[in-house]
């Protein structure tokens, strides 16, 4: 996994410049279906007791409050639709997921269980994680952007160059269980939120002539503090869940990640947009533009800092006395 994670950009650019991008896509068959068949003979297939009937009213709701959503914040921050449309799909989706609100409080069995949120943990993980998540999510979106868009790189050049803040999140497995110990999850995601926040937010002020090697070793930092924030927030997460409620909190605290992360996406472009109005001149993709994107959604990051202080100085001491520290392939980066 962590190869994969560095050879991503790497790979990814090497492909987009010398082939076509949709190789990208391609090349990921042959490994799904290796995945599909490791899976199928080594993973052994466990069936719970008590599983909860599917709740349809709320699978429906929800998938069509999601797609709605995303849909029309992703082409509206894209340019891809007309407003009228955007807002339409917007506030469809947004209206779908309050509805899904009212009935979740009712039904007896909700595809999503929002009373795991009166758990302090579980609500901070989830809160703040997506506020942190939706800010750094606009990241692979922005970042190579501006580098191709705006520093006229190749995407393999981009690609060779923010490649290196995977290995910062790689180097920043084997010190986050010392960290945590030392410091607690409380001030851990407090601090570390606003710090996360403070590295990303200058990205925007990087231009052509900033030497290469201080880019990347900012990056490279910026790796490092932003997987111990995902770190943290993907082991405290089921502190406190009681072995009945796990499958309900794993779809919970998933279903938030992806869709914070795509919110990340959405705002991140409609950011760009946002501030190309103020600077028509210039183009959209005007370097003034990425900074003050930048800037932007790493106050959405910071904002998580809020969710985090409010967490008792205790949180997840349970975790933090086990002998071996929350271990690192417990809280593995997908979400990141």
């Amino acid at each position: 996994m962590y190869v994969q994670t560095i050879a991503g950009p790497l790979l990814g650019g090497f492909i987009t410049t010398y082939f076509h991008w949709r190789w990208i896509f391609w090349i990921n068959v042959p490994i799904g279906a290796i995945g599909m068949v490791l899976a199928t003979v080594f993973v052994k297939d466990v069936t719970g007791e008590g599983a909860w009937p599917l709740d349809v009213k709320g699978f429906l709701l929800c998938g069509l409050g999601l797609a709605c959503l995303l849909f029309g914040l992703g082409g509206a921050g894209r340019g891809l639709l007309p407003g009228e449309a955007a807002i339409f799909l917007a506030g469809l989706g947004a209206l779908a997921l309050t509805t899904y609100v009212f009935h979740a409080r009712r039904a007896a069995f909700p595809l999503i269980d929002l009373k795991l949120l009166s758990i302090k943990t579980f609500r901070a993980s989830v809160v703040g994680g997506s506020l942190f998540r939706i800010g750094i999510g606009s990241i692979p979106f922005l970042l190579p952007l501006m580098l191709q868009a705006g520093f006229w790189m190749s995407a393999f050049q981009s690609g060779s160059v923010t490649f290196i803040a995977s290995v910062g999140a790689m180097a920043m497995k084997a010190t986050a269980a010392p960290i945590l110990r030392r410091f607690g999850f409380r001030r851990v995601l407090f601090y570390n939120a606003i710090l996360s926040a403070a590295f990303f937010g200058c990205y925007g002020f990087f231009t052509p002539s900033t030497p290469l090697i201080f880019m990347m070793t900012w990056l490279l930092f910026s790796g490092f503090v932003r997987s111990l924030e995902f770190t943290s927030l993907n082991a405290i997460v089921f502190a406190d869940i009681e072995d009945s409620k796990i499958s309900r909190a794993v779809s919970f605290s998933s279903a938030a990640q992806q869709l914070s992360l795509g919110l990340g996406i959405a705002a991140g472009a409609g950011a760009l947009q946002g501030f190309a109005l103020f600077n028509p001149g210039a183009g959209v993709l005007a370097l003034e533009n990425f900074k003050w994107a930048f800037v932007v959604m790493a106050a959405v990051s910071v904002s998580a800092a809020g969710a985090f202080f409010r967490l008792p100085p205790d949180a997840g001491s349970d975790l933090i006395r086990n002998a071996a520290g929350p271990s690192a392939e417990v809280i593995a980066p997908a979400g990141q």
